[in-house]
């Protein structure tokens, strides 16, 4: 049987060979979004090793309709608070929109400074065949890339509305072969999401040769059971979000518990039943 990853050491830091073992070994690892130092330690303390610190944090923590007005100094305050609540997880941090498409200078300097200042394990950019030179760029720079390929949220408002990728046969083998790229360039792992199985089937095929030694990770995100590796929006999976996805169907409900302590909040206090015999402190004598 695959070693478990939550039975892995935890009083050392998981780096990006831990993902690459886990691939290896076959291990299915978990990842979610996280955007603060609190949820980060109640996260990892659950068993969730690798978090991502999304850019998705501009719609469900600041209540932006899309992922674009993330900012970088935004994605770097939430990039350090994650890694002091989980000290020892992965962490990878979203590249925000405008921080890569700006030249590829300026693009080399905020990746770094997720590293360095954001003290990120893994980068990631939502990419097509294009941003191949940029990736090699940065993978002799060091810097560990992930790539986002299929569906590209930073992209929907180029469409009109958010799309399943890869549908049909043209767009699949378009999708595959950019994975192909992406990996000749240097990325060390690739996120695909909203995918036919077929699709990421095919890709963890050209990402992970048996018996490789370096196995580049792929983690689905509503892609299908194929991929090494699934991440979904925390809020999704607590019953947080009013537009559910499809793909995460949600594992508690929060969002009714919250509004129903909420509620009984709002009732004790109205009642003036709160501290009603006084409160905890007395004055000294």
């Amino acid at each position: 049987m695959p070693a478990d990853p939550t039975l892995i050491e935890s009083d050392h830091r998981h780096t990006l060979k831990h993902l690459r073992q886990w691939a290896r070994d076959g291990v299915i690892f978990p990842m979610l979004t996280c955007y603060d130092a609190t949820t980060a330690k109640w996260l990892y303390r659950g068993g969730v090793k690798v978090l991502l610190v999304g850019d998705t944090a501009a719609q469900f923590i600041l209540g932006h309709d899309s992922t674009l007005p993330a900012k970088m100094p935004f994605m770097l305050e939430i990039t350090r608070a994650v890694r002091r609540g989980a000290p020892n997880a992965i962490v990878m941090a979203d590249m925000p929109f405008g921080s890569y498409q700006c030249g590829d200078d300026q693009a080399l300097e905020n990746a770094s400074a997720f590293l360095g200042d954001g003290d990120a394990d893994l980068v990631k950019m939502e990419v097509d065949a294009s941003f191949a030179p940029l990736i090699k760029r940065m993978s002799h720079a060091g810097i560990p890339i992930v790539a986002h390929i299929g569906a590209r949220p930073q992209t929907f408002r180029s469409f009109g509305t958010p799309i399943v990728s890869g549908r049909t046969k043209r767009v699949a083998d378009i999708l595959v072969d950019t994975a192909q790229t992406m990996i000749q360039s240097g990325a060390v792992a690739l996120l695909v999401e909203a995918v036919p199985d077929e699709v990421a089937r095919r890709i963890v095929e050209v990402a992970y040769q048996p018996g490789s030694k370096r196995p580049v990770p792929v983690i689905g995100c509503g892609a299908g059971p194929s991929c090494h590796g699934h991440v979904v929006v925390l809020q999704d999976l607590l019953g947080l979000s009013d537009h559910q996805p499809s793909f995460a169907p949600p594992l508690a409900d929060l969002g009714k518990q919250l509004q129903a302590a909420a509620a009984r909040w709002v009732d004790q206090v109205t009642a003036g039943q709160y501290l009603k015999d006084g409160g905890p402190y007395a004055m000294n004598d």
